[in-house]
């Protein structure tokens, strides 16, 4: 299996030296997981827009103003907009919502994250493209500025982001449910209406159980099951669309005028402005090609959408339109549909390809969801999640049980309890809007801030694609009570949850940084820290990047013994996608030499691998021995920093994968055993009482170099023996309380809603495969 931390590297030097035919092959795939929404949304966008606010009509004003608004919406949306534009904006070539916001953290520092150091903006990919801080006469440094002095304006631009990721969460309820249940609709042209409304729900629900079912699988199995699925699917409606634009109206072109629109408006008015909900539907899926970027890469999305996806969409439509201007007596109101436009004898085959290309446009959004989610996580804005990695070869392909099957409960809900198009589509109508608008939004500040562009630039992106956006946003709020009410419900739930752990989260490391312990306390107790000191190494879990935790004080007051190295841990997120194997550990001394005692920051990019249980270890060791070796050679590889916050001095070193000549750990067992045991025994710690068997050994493997200090040697001696002897995990278990005084919402927010979640979320990823005789817990009660 390859290392994830490798194979990130091949895939960013893949990224940035892209063949043709790396190209094609990732927009082959993108097909099958970043387009399957879109380009279903023919199913039901006519259907929704006839619901009940339009009547067509003899003239075929009504059909040709919904086509001119089709053709103009999918040219200014998704390859305007997005193809154009928002995909200029990728964090270090991820996507969606939340790679704005940091992107906007980093070049203002309005960063949520509590524990950021100085030393965090000298990563690789902090700063993109070499960044130049502009000038203070522009306004974009002005802006910059404000947003840095101001809190409350920080805290709004964080609310507009988890809006945005909530109504993604909410789309990835919707959308499944919507393209599921159109596919399966068209059942109704083959069976009277008193058989189909019993057959229409249960065929859409089997469905979609098997769709949250495969999820496990993974993207990469599953984009190359889907792309052949939605390739037939574009071949077959833009086939039939060109067909009935031959066969009934061959000037159908004439209505993608813009002409046709104002004629639209001026004759429906009011029920025109309403049916723009329905007609909204038609770019349903656009965001994907944002959100799913970190899985492919720009050139890719944008090829498969202008040259293939885009054209396959006019043609579809254009085909209904000619059908409909030509067939004005139905004899059902769901005739109006996409399957009435298609040839009585393919309709079996269709609807078949149909079923099967709702279920790859589900997978877009689902995709996009487990891949925002994480983001939020390693934010800290969402509760820990068991985040499984499918593929070991190819980066941030990932599912989410938890994820998975509450949206899974929750799509099922929405199908059986709407049990029709028109109220899922109004739900599913809003929840799409609104995270364009949140996008438009962010794009204006990423215009003037990043990117440095004048202010007019901004303006006029927001004006355009904003006044677009928000007629359709008023146009779907005014359904609210029509099913547009699910995505504000779901929203404002997730919403809760999302602020919920974040004010908490941020509150506890308040707590932490004011009840920390002096490193002059601890240097006051000597090199015994005042203590016998025993075999092994102690790693203390601890949020702090400087400082000693409270959770150390209290437990060396209270127990006569610790280990004879210890090393402070902190496993921290940083604003960046990803953080290269060679800046991953920060290392320093806390104190003389002679006191053992270390602190390791391990940095994180939120879109990462996180290693857990034995290979974290043995990275961890060996670039505390890594450091060791360098101070003790004074190697002019490693590169000091210094936080402004603390006298400690830390020094970058990178993950073992990345030293060709630096130290490697050996690990065998004494000959006179044969039986190895697992790695969970391997980390036990031993009784000096109980005589294992068999032993384990512990080597460092040094390169060779000059020669090193006698107290270096020591000094790794030590180290390697205590490696030998086994490593004990203590974590603090904090339980939060509101501070005395503190108001009736404050309460209600940490003792109940914070303390729920962290009773019921998972535990930070790395000690969980820790035997629980390496695991100790020290309990405290933290007011805040």
């Amino acid at each position: 299996m390859m290392d994830p931390e490798s194979g990130l590297s091949q895939i960013q030097e893949v990224k940035k030296k892209e063949s043709w035919r790396q190209v094609l092959i990732l927009a082959y795939q993108s097909l099958g997981v970043v387009y399957g929404d879109l380009s279903t949304s023919p199913l039901y966008v006519y259907k929704s827009a006839f619901a009940e606010d339009i009547q067509h009509s003899e003239t075929n004003e009504e059909i040709f103003g919904v086509l001119s608004f089709v053709f103009w919406t999918l040219t200014i949306v998704p390859l305007l907009k997005y193809v154009f534009i928002v995909l200029r904006a990728d964090d270090n070539g991820e996507g969606g919502t939340f790679a704005l916001y940091t992107l906007l953290c980093r070049h203002a520092r309005v960063n949520s994250l509590p524990n950021c150091q100085l030393a965090d903006e000298d990563l690789s990919e902090y700063k993109k493209d070499g960044v130049v801080i502009p000038s203070e006469s522009t306004i974009g440094s002005r802006l910059k500025s404000i947003l840095e002095k101001y809190r409350v304006l920080q805290k709004l631009l964080l609310v507009l982001a988890l809006i945005g990721t909530c109504m993604v969460i909410g789309d990835g309820v919707l959308t499944p449910a919507i393209s599921v249940f159109s596919a399966v609709s068209g059942l109704e042209l083959s069976m009277s209406h008193e058989h189909h409304k019993y057959v229409e729900v249960p065929v859409a629900c089997i469905i979609l159980i098997g769709l949250f079912a495969l999820q496990h699988f993974g993207t990469h199995r599953v984009g190359f099951l889907f792309a052949p699925i939605v390739v037939t699917w574009l071949f077959c409606i833009s086939a039939i669309g060109l067909y009935n634009i031959i066969h009934w109206n061959p000037h159908v072109y004439q209505a993608l005028s813009p002409y046709y629109m104002y004629k639209f408006l001026k004759k429906t008015q009011t029920g025109g402005w309403m049916s723009l909900g329905g007609i909204l539907l038609c770019i349903t899926g656009s965001e994907a090609m944002f959100a799913d970027l970190g899985h492919f890469s720009q050139s890719s999305i944008k090829i498969a959408f202008t040259f293939l996806v885009y054209p396959s969409l006019i043609l579809a439509y254009m085909g209904q339109a000619a059908y409909l201007s030509k067939h004005h007596v139905m004899a059902t109101s769901y005739q109006i549909g996409f399957y009435v436009s298609v040839p009585e004898k393919l309709r079996w085959p269709v609807l078949g390809i149909a079923i099967l290309a709702a279920v790859v446009g589900s997978q877009a959004i689902i995709t996009g969801t487990f891949s925002i989610i994480k983001q939020c996580q390693a934010l800290g804005c969402f509760p820990r999640v068991k985040i499984v990695h499918t593929s070991s070869k190819i980066h941030g392909q990932i599912y989410i049980p938890e994820i998975n099957w509450t949206l899974m409960i929750l799509c099922l809900a929405v199908t059986i309890g709407f049990r029709d198009t028109k109220r899922m589509g109004n739900a599913s109508g809003l929840a799409v809007i609104t995270v364009m608008l949140v996008t438009t939004c962010l794009m204006s500040l990423v215009i003037v801030i990043c990117w440095r562009k004048s202010v007019f630039v901004a303006l006029a992106f927001v004006f355009f694609f904003g006044a677009f956006e928000a007629l359709y946003f008023s146009a779907s709020l005014i359904k609210f009570l029509e099913g547009a009410w699910v995505p504000v419900a779901l929203s404002l739930i997730f919403m809760a949850i999302m602020y919920i752990w974040h004010y908490g989260t941020l509150k506890k490391y308040e707590f932490d940084v004011q009840n920390k312990v002096s490193i002059n306390w601890l240097l006051s107790l000597g090199p015994s820290l005042g203590i016998v000191r025993v075999r092994g190494m102690g790693l203390i879990h601890t949020e702090l990047v400087s400082g000693i935790p409270a959770i150390f004080s209290h437990f060396v007051t209270n127990l006569p013994a610790f280990h004879q190295v210890l090393v402070f841990l902190c496993v921290k997120s940083v604003p960046v996608p990803h953080v290269k194997p060679e800046e991953r550990f920060l290392v320093g001394h806390i104190g003389p030499k002679e006191y053992r005692l270390y602190r390791c920051i391990v940095r994180y990019g939120y879109r990462d691998f996180h290693k857990d249980d034995f290979e974290f270890e043995n990275d961890l060791v060996c670039s505390v021995a890594e450091f060791i070796r360098g101070e003790g050679n004074k190697m002019n590889g490693l590169k000091d920093e210094s936080d402004k916050d603390s006298d400690e001095k830390m020094t970058v070193v990178g993950s073992p994968s990345t030293h060709v000549d630096g130290i490697r750990m050996h690990e065998d067992m004494d000959e006179d055993n044969e039986d190895l045991p697992g790695t969970s025994e391997l980390k036990e710690i031993r009784s000096p009482l109980t005589t294992p068997t068999p032993k384990k050994r512990v080597r460092f493997l040094l390169p060779e170099t000059p020669k090193m200090e006698d107290k270096s040697r020591e000094e790794l001696q030590d180290l390697m023996e205590a490696r030998e002897a086994g490593i004990a995990y203590i974590l603090g278990h904090a339980h939060v309380r509101a501070k005395a005084g503190s108001s009736w919402v404050k309460k209600l927010v940490i003792n109940v809603g914070y303390d729920f979640l962290r009773r019921n979320c998972r535990a930070p990823s790395y000690p969980l495969s820790v035997p629980h005789a390496s695991t100790l817990e020290v309990g405290m009660i933290c007011h805040i």
